[in-house]
């Protein structure tokens, strides 16, 4: 594995969770894979489970990690080929990238869309420069329109939770938010469960429906309690709009996760990605309850770059 970009540089998520939940067993079993190896952590934007989870699971490996936080602690860089920069950015992506390729042997890039010009963030500008220019294997760490190291925790987390239901029914709800938020999350696991042995329905207000290539053959609905009957996992997000880009269109309290909602279910176990706006994603009755999952999925943060990492470390030797 040269890159993490998406489900599709896992060519059997299936068979990569499997392994992920052997190394989550024994974490140790492969930390000879990364002596003398090292990884820089490349952050364009704030982390919390992400900074600590991938530098925990490079730790695991047994290599030197680097968090470097471009935004506070590098120069601003420039994209564009042929600009004359005369302005306020003083580095192009095309020396900054080879010269961090040159100083580690695999790169971590998060940084989000700017949520204004939908056709530039689509393109992923920012990490597929990087990948274009480093020379050394690159992990998105969340990127303008994904988020599968998220991903990947999730559908790991299912696996650990869906006990004798052979194809479990998971919805993703949309869910109100004060800001205007990424559909990368939301894309994302779409993206993962369409290639998952499950039934995906996603639900979200009109105005909310997610880009078709990541929505794939999920049946989607604008009725969230029909979305609710008899689902074995819920997954809150919010996104902002797709077809409106970037805008907030509703926040509408009638689609925020309470237990009257997960009466529904099929003792549906709840799930967000976290950091989650309490009481209004979710009621306190829903995120406290013991079918929440939101603190496994946390855990198995790490257990998603683990099984990246180790897999870009056996093609490295």
């Amino acid at each position: 594995m040269n890159k993490f970009f998406s489900v599709e540089d896992a060519q059997n998520p299936e068979a990569l969770v499997t392994e992920a939940l052997q190394l989550k067993a024994n974490p140790r079993a492969f930390e000879h894979l990364g002596k003398n190896k090292s990884i820089c952590l490349i952050f364009f934007n704030p982390s919390l489970r992400t900074r600590l989870s991938t530098q925990r699971a490079g730790e695991l490996l047994g290599m030197n990690v680097t968090v470097f936080n471009i935004g506070k602690e590098g120069w601003q860089l420039e994209f564009a080929d042929g600009v004359v920069m005369n302005g306020d950015k003083a580095e192009h992506i095309k020396d900054a990238a080879r010269v961090i390729g040159a100083y580690f042997d695999i790169i971590g890039i998060r940084s989000f869309p700017s949520l204004a010009d939908r056709e530039k963030d689509y393109t992923e500008e920012v990490i597929n420069a990087f990948y274009q220019y480093a020379g050394v294997p690159i992990v998105n760490m969340e990127s303008a329109t994904l988020h599968p190291l998220q991903s990947l925790a999730d559908l790991i987390t299912i696996r650990e939770h869906q006990g004798v239901i052979e194809r479990p029914k998971v919805v993703l709800t949309w869910a109100p938010h004060p800001r205007a938020l990424p559909q990368s999350v939301g894309n994302s696991f779409a993206q993962w469960m369409n290639r998952a042995d499950v039934e995906l329905v996603i639900t979200n207000p009109e105005g909310y429906d997610l880009a078709p290539e990541f929505a794939g053959d999920a049946y989607v609905t604008h009725d969230q309690k029909e979305a609710f009957e008899g689902a074995d996992f819920i997954y809150a997000k919010n996104w902002s709009s797709y077809e409106q880009y970037g805008q907030i269109l509703s926040q509408d309290s009638r689609w925020t996760v309470d237990a009257e909602k997960m009466a529904l279910t099929n003792n549906g176990k709840f799930m967000h990605c976290l950091p989650v706006r309490r009481n209004v994603i979710v009621a306190d009755e829903v995120i406290d309850s013991e079918n929440s999952l939101i603190i496994d999925q946390a855990v198995n943060r790490v257990t998603a770059a683990h099984i990246v990492l180790k897999k870009m470390l056996e093609v490295q030797g």
